[in-house]
């Protein structure tokens, strides 16, 4: 059962900067070379999903992990809310078409999740919509991980309510970063203890495990994710075709 107040948010004491940050250059060649392997091959496919309160880094996390990764093989989409015509569907039917192709890398920048957070916090679903969203969400992952291939890492971006106030409002002090600002971020802020419980038990009832990030510090938060983003894709033992496996196929 995981406790997200038990885990820390920042990196373990002991470790230097300026090392953990040439590892990350490694690990995020590393992990370009092998989406160029992965999208010439052709037969797996890669679902990352940031989730996590706001300013806890999901869009720094991805332009830094896959930021030797050739565009025509990453897509990156930001969940926001949802528009009238995904209104009007199942919860489920806007995720569903940005499920990666095979080759493809997809990132989620929030996610299906925020449909059993934001709305149970806000109370705008009850507890029973919550259970059968929470099943359907696990019917979804186990579906696409077996019918075509994908291979799904979700991080909960793990940021203390004191760094999270710094970030936000960095936005107000920082002319650069004027534009990320947004009232209503200071009001669900609010709520932290409500999003926690959210949190936790949206991850103890997944059936496909969470990765919990600490994020609290840039330069260990981008060396973290990319550690377990390039693993699970060595895991995949993916080949680049050769003229004698395009035969086979044919």
């Amino acid at each position: 059962m995981i406790q997200l107040h038990e885990i820390p948010t920042r990196a373990p004491k002991g470790l230097e900067k300026e090392d953990i940050k040439r590892k990350t250059d490694r690990l995020t060649r590393r992990i370009g070379e092998l989406q160029h392997i992965m999208y010439a091959e052709k037969k797996q496919n890669f679902l990352v999903v940031f989730q996590g309160m706001d300013a806890s880094g999901k869009d720094g996390a991805t332009r830094k992990v896959f930021s030797y990764c050739n565009p025509t093989g990453i897509l990156a989409y930001p969940f926001r809310k949802p528009t009238e015509e995904e209104f009007a569907h199942d919860f489920l039917w806007r995720i569903s078409k940005r499920a990666p192709a095979k080759g493809m890398i997809q990132v989620f920048i929030r996610s299906h999740y925020e449909d059993v957070l934001i709305q149970r916090v806000h109370k705008w679903i009850d507890e029973e919509k919550v259970a059968d969203r929470i099943k359907a969400i696990n019917v979804w992952e186990n579906h696409i991980q077996q019918d075509n291939n994908t291979t799904i890492l979700k991080f909960y971006m793990h940021i203390s309510p004191e760094r999270q106030k710094e970030k936000l409002q960095e936005r107000i002090d920082d002319p650069r970063k004027h534009w990320k600002h947004n009232d209503a971020d200071w009001k669900e802020a609010e709520r932290w203890g409500e999003y926690m419980f959210c949190y936790e038990d949206a991850i103890n009832r997944s059936e496909v495990p969470w990765i919990i990030a600490p994020v609290d510090q840039r330069w260990y938060r981008d060396y973290y994710i990319a550690e377990k983003v390039m693993s699970a894709m060595e895991s995949l033992n993916m080949k680049l075709p050769t003229f004698d496996t395009m035969k086979r196929k044919e």
